[in-house]
């Protein structure tokens, strides 16, 4: 049985052939566009910018801003999800090229697929909100 990553090197040398150059390049693009949201791993994805949630239930836990992953059926971004960037991804879905969008997922076979000029703008957006508002209120 192979060891689980541990860094985002270690992630992106365990990828399949057929992701590694596009989530690569995801990668790299994030972290050149949104340097201060530091990697991480956790979930089986890289994750950018870890914070701490908290819902008005009272259950939280720690995310991070920007998630990527590799899965069978392609690769998938994690941008956001609560407070007000709960609908960004869905608002832009139109702007972000041949994906499919959920509430804070993008999911896409191709890097050519999604625009990810965009995607990263989305990011930075979601990036700002979270500085803005530490204490961020989730749906």
């Amino acid at each position: 049985m192979k060891a689980k990553p541990t860094t985002p090197t270690e992630y992106l040398a365990s990828l399949p052939p057929e992701h590694k150059a596009p989530v690569t390049a995801i990668h790299k693009a994030i972290r050149k566009a949104l340097p201060q949201l530091k990697p991480v791993i956790g979930y089986g994805a890289l994750g950018y910018g870890p914070y701490h949630y908290k819902y008005e239930s009272g259950r939280e836990g720690d995310t991070a801003v920007v998630g990527l992953a590799s899965r069978k059926a392609g690769i998938s971004l994690y941008i956001g999800g609560c407070g007000e960037a709960s609908d960004l991804l869905e608002r832009n879905a139109q702007r972000l090229g041949k994906v499919s969008v959920g509430r804070c997922c993008i999911r896409f076979r191709k890097l050519e697929d999604i625009n990810l000029k965009v995607a990263i703008e989305l990011m930075k957006d979601v990036a700002r909100q979270r500085k803005a508002d530490l204490k961020i209120k989730c749906l």
